[in-house]
């Protein structure tokens, strides 16, 4: 279970929309793909000590349970698939603060 950081005065995160969109399509992705680990992985992180936006804790909760994975496994998932030299394409806009280097 992922441990968030509660606190009385919940915020919208100012990527919500973008981050619900990639939310939204991982929710319904029976394999996932090396990119959609990436992306679940980020968005743990950027949402772990956020102030509110418990809709999207909960929802990276049930894909987690969906895909039948823990934040621990993932994490070890993720971390051998940038071990293997994974880069995200440039053109992808829903890497937005992933901190990868976009330019040529």
């Amino acid at each position: 279970m992922i441990q968030y950081l509660f606190m009385s005065n919940e915020q919208t995160h100012p990527l919500h929309a973008i981050d619900k969109n990639i939310i939204d399509s991982l929710i319904a992705k029976e394999k996932p793909d090396d990119i959609d680990f990436i992306n679940l992985a980020r968005l743990i992180n950027r949402y772990l000590n956020f102030p509110g936006e418990i809709e999207i804790k909960n929802d990276i909760e049930k894909i987690l349970k969906f895909w039948k994975i823990t934040q621990n496994q993932l994490f070890t998932k993720t971390k051998n698939i940038w071990s293997k030299s994974f880069r995200p394409s440039n053109t992808n806009k829903d890497l937005v603060g992933s901190g990868f280097d976009t330019s040529n």
